[in-house]
């Protein structure tokens, strides 16, 4: 299928991929005609999800069945009254269910609002009135139904609720039901441009509410780099993507480019993440590519490698953090795989990666993807040169990539404050070496600045996490009237060490850091705790131990 949409599918070099790479974008493109109804008239019998869970169930589904399936669906959503431009949000964690209705909801056009299960009343009634959501499909689990019910007083736009069991409650669709008697689906006369929105996400940044990004029908194009050229799938892939389908990462591992390059998705179904079952899942189904964000590494490196029959891994990719060095050489020791970084946005398709055909640099996030003109900028627009830091923008003057969002929904304001003068400002902070490589420093708002020197957390935690009792950690900036920031570390223990949390072990470490990098960005303050806040794609929330530290200063 790669041939519909490039000239050229295979590449020698990165020379070759920046001359030769280009995407025909068909006029009206739809994921669920032009890529799975493709598939499934193609190659019928080719499977295209594995799934199974945490209680021992298991069934798969082969793109034919995807097809009737997502058919039944958009064939009962259409009974239900949603069509095109209609808003539809999915809380449906990781069931099987969510590429039915995501597939069925493209066949109608409408927009798809993937969010967590973790959302409260408070959450969805915001979602639901900023975006005028008007059906909202979920797991018939009893927290989830209860918080979508408690929302919709607060919630007039929401008309149709439905719910994939096991529970059922009143005033709740039944999904199964509602498939097995649907009618023959009929394909609407007028589905899409590729211009409409076709997915939304809620993404939280670090003040005010969540941002709502939306992204149009060509979206799906754009992942053909992350699957083909990063995750480096063919036609007998089973690719693991680490991810709840709330989590924007999903559809970036577990749908879109993957099905284009004819891989088969394993999805595995589990409420609490063990890394002991996630190596069990790799032995007994023979996974050959598997991505994840370093958090789920780190814990994977410490378990027993050697109890495990890992020989059908091919390919490991990594992203969602910048990877510490440490996890990279351990990773490799353990498996003799390197991790292959790659950066994006919930804004944006993967921007900057390692491909196959380059060597990766332990840490490095790798050399940008040519779809996207990226650059440094210093904080009053000037380019940054080599070895300074700056932000990563992408320019749009020429033309605008295949996958970058196409607007924050109903904030002309903000989408004007990201993206103008035809720079897009990713709010991402880098420095690029002599090579071409980019090398993570921070989120724009986390880079500390003290006694007059600008310190990324990362390369603090690089150094912190070489240290034998650090398990994870995460650096901030504490006010200090005298050097304006002041680094603190916050650390999660090994377990073997836990006992020795106290003074001693805070000299320790920090000596270790000072060894290790420059003695000015030790952490001054160090507090051990037994977790670090993530969102649920993995990502540490410093902005969260930020709020707590400053409610500590000013209780009131």
């Amino acid at each position: 299928m790669l041939e519909k949409f490039l000239k050229q599918t295979s590449f020698r070099s990165q020379e070759d991929f920046t001359e030769n790479f280009s995407i025909n974008v068909p006029e009206n493109f739809n994921f669920g005609y032009d890529v799975v109804d493709v598939r499934a008239a193609e190659t019928p019998d080719k499977k295209a999800i594995v799934w199974t869970d945490d209680h021992g169930h298991y069934i798969d589904f082969t793109f034919a069945e995807i097809k009737a399936y997502s058919d039944r669906t958009a064939s009962w959503f259409q009974s239900l009254g949603i069509g095109r431009g209609d808003m539809v949000m999915l809380i449906l964690k990781r069931r099987y269910e969510f590429w039915f209705a995501v597939v069925a909801l493209h066949k109608l056009g409408a927009v798809v609002i993937p969010a967590t299960h973790l959302l409260t009343k408070k959450d969805i009634a915001y979602r639901a009135a900023a975006a005028d959501i008007k059906a909202v499909v979920c797991v018939g689990e009893e927290t989830v139904l209860r918080h979508v019910t408690d929302a919709l007083p607060e919630s007039p736009s929401i008309r149709t609720l439905v719910s994939i069991g096991p529970l059922v409650p009143e005033g709740f669709h039944d999904f199964h039901a509602g498939i097995r008697q649907a009618a023959p689906f009929v394909r609407p006369a007028h589905v899409n441009t590729n211009t409409d929105i076709s997915l939304m996400y809620f993404t939280s940044g670090t003040s005010g509410q969540p941002k709502m990004v939306t992204h149009d029908f060509t979206y799906p194009l754009g992942h053909i780099v992350t699957a083909s050229y990063w995750h480096h799938l063919h036609e007998n892939s089973l690719h693991l993507t680490i991810a709840d389908t709330g989590w924007g990462k999903a559809v970036w591992g577990k749908l879109y480019g993957q099905w284009i390059a004819g891989a088969c998705v394993f999805v595995y179904d589990h409420d609490k993440f063990t890394p002991a079952d996630m190596l069990q899942m790799i032995q007994d189904y023979r996974i050959t590519s598997l991505c994840a964000p370093p958090t789920i590494f780190r814990f994977l490196i410490r378990e027993d490698l050697t109890k495990y029959d890992l020989s059908s891994l091919e390919y490991c990719t990594i992203a969602g953090e910048a990877l510490n060095p440490v996890v990279f050489e351990q990773f490799r020791k353990l498996t003799g795989i390197k991790l292959m970084e790659g950066f994006g946005q919930t804004e944006t398709t993967l921007t900057i990666l390692t491909f196959p055909w380059i060597e990766p640099k332990p840490g490095s996030m790798g050399i940008p993807n040519p779809q996207y003109d990226v650059d440094l900028l210093r904080p009053d627009g000037s380019k940054a040169e080599d070895g300074e830091h700056g932000q990563i923008v992408v320019r749009t003057g020429r033309s605008k990539p295949i996958g970058l969002f196409k607007e924050y929904y109903r904030d002309a304001e903000l989408t004007a404050e990201a993206w103008h003068d035809d720079v897009y400002y990713t709010g991402d902070v880098a420095w690029r070496d002599e090579d071409g490589y980019y090398w993570f420093v921070g989120r724009a708002d986390d880079v500390i600045k003290s006694s007059g020197y600008r310190i990324g957390p990362f390369e603090v935690e690089s150094a912190l996490m070489t240290h034998p009792a650090v398990v994870e950690c995460a650096v901030t900036g504490v006010p200090d009237e005298i050097r304006g920031q002041v680094v603190k570390a916050t650390i999660v223990l090994a377990a073997d060490s836990r006992a020795k949390a106290g003074e001693e072990l805070i000299r320790e470490i920090q000596n270790h850091v000072k060894q290790v990098t420059a003695p000015y960005k030790y952490p001054r303050i160090v507090e051990f705790v037994d977790e670090l806040p993530k969102t649920i794609s993995g990502k540490i929330r410093r902005v969260e131990i930020r709020e707590k530290d400053d409610h500590r200063r000013n209780p009131a």
